[in-house]
């Protein structure tokens, strides 16, 4: 529902959003602090209450929140009785980066460097050279992937220093351009079961004296996406997890070290129109925009030239007291996307003229442009802490 201008309540202000931990405790820090304890050069330990180990796993779950463990203790008794263990022992979790949101996040990982210098600093963004939306996380339209992450990633970085650098995933993202950008370096072992990564990710950690091993699982966040964080289908895949986390954990090596981490957590958005603000059907939103970018809870809106400063306006009287609203310069200035003195300019025109990021349990959904994407149980993007608070449990053998 719009407000008149004269009776909308006064909009957040930017100050109080809650912003990553860039450069202490965000994801974007934990392989070169890993790294940096292997004595791979160039490479700094940021996250300061980690202890080096000769051999280091990184299991990423995608979409699995630190709130989201914490409330599903009886799902996951593992994972629960590892809490009090996370980030080197101090039971705290760490930040995504903004956007929260598997591409960005998984760049932020394999390069250590947060969004505003990697690229990929939403689900879609504009091509400032054509013009057009581009989906980071299916890569289309087509763009070349390395003019558009240009920096090696950390897995590079180790193997060139004598580091065995290995991934274990599925096959399906052995040759994605985004695996490409964001965890290539290494040798790429495709396994289709979850168990089956989890016992090749052991050996490869046995596999010599200083190793660096990524493994990955998808199906909890599309159970999330699909059905919602409160779902039975979710707790399903929860207690999975669960399982597959101890099974890798019974088998590390000596000198060994495992990281239990996520991209993002999840908010299951209720399905009405004071939830589900539709972008397609509101003209005051449409108004001077020419691209939609992004996703629900976290938006890049592209102007048409000339309207940058009345979409701005529009935008904050409709939704400021529900969402932290800012302009391109103002996100940038303010840290969203990193600290601003590692701000690549080549990144600058694909964030959105206007940045979205919602507070409340609310969603810009699209119906028309974006029909399944709109219509997802669970969702995720800004900055709030059941999106934007990860785990760093750790097993050390």
């Amino acid at each position: 529902m719009a407000y008149a201008a004269w009776d909308h309540p006064e909009p957040l202000t930017l100050g109080s959003a809650p912003l990553p931990e860039y450069g202490s405790g965000s994801l974007a820090d934990l392989l070169p602090t890993l790294a940096a304890g292997m004595s791979v050069p160039g490479m700094t330990a940021s996250i300061t209450e980690l202890t080096p180990a000769d051999r280091n796993c990184v299991f990423l779950i995608d979409g699995l929140g630190w709130e989201q463990i914490k409330a599903h203790p009886d799902e996951a008794p593992f994972l629960t009785s590892l809490l009090a263990g996370s980030r080197g022992g101090t039971g705290r979790p760490i930040t995504a980066g903004y956007p929260a949101t598997t591409a960005t996040s998984l760049a932020s990982v394999g390069t250590g460097l947060p969004p505003g210098a990697h690229g990929l600093p939403g689900y879609t963004v504009r091509n400032p050279q054509t013009g057009e939306l581009m989906n980071q996380l299916r890569w289309q339209p087509w763009t070349d992937p390395a003019a558009w992450q240009p920096y090696p990633t950390v897995f590079q970085l180790a193997q060139d220093a004598g580091v065995h650098a290995a991934q274990v995933s599925s096959p399906t993202f052995e040759r994605t351009p985004l695996t490409k950008v964001a965890l290539s370096g290494g040798t790429f072992h495709g396994r289709l079961t979850g168990e089956e990564r989890m016992d090749l990710a052991a050996e490869q950690l046995a596999a010599a004296d200083r190793a660096l091993v990524y493994t990955y699982y998808a199906e909890l966040d599309g159970a999330g996406h699909r059905y919602g964080v409160d779902s039975d289908a979710w707790r399903g895949q929860l207690m999975h997890v669960d399982r597959l986390v101890q099974r890798l954990a019974e088998q590390l090596p000596s000198r060994g070290a495992l990281y239990v981490t996520a991209d993002h957590g999840m908010v299951d958005i209720p399905f009405d129109e004071q939830h589900r603000i539709d972008f397609d059907e509101d003209w005051e939103l449409r108004a001077g925009v020419a691209l939609l970018g992004g996703e629900g809870r976290a938006r890049h809106v592209y102007a048409v030239p000339g309207a940058e400063n009345d979409v701005l306006t529009c935008w904050r009287e409709v939704l400021g007291e529900q969402f932290w609203v800012a302009s391109r310069d103002e996100a940038v200035t303010a840290g969203w996307f990193g600290p601003p003195d590692r701000f690549d300019d080549r990144v600058y025109e694909r964030i959105g003229d206007v940045v979205a990021a919602a507070h409340d349990n609310v969603l810009i959904i699209a119906s028309e442009r974006e029909p399944k994407e709109s219509a997802m149980v669970g969702n995720h993007g800004s900055m709030t802490p059941a999106e934007q608070l990860v785990p760093l449990l750790e097993v050390r053998s």
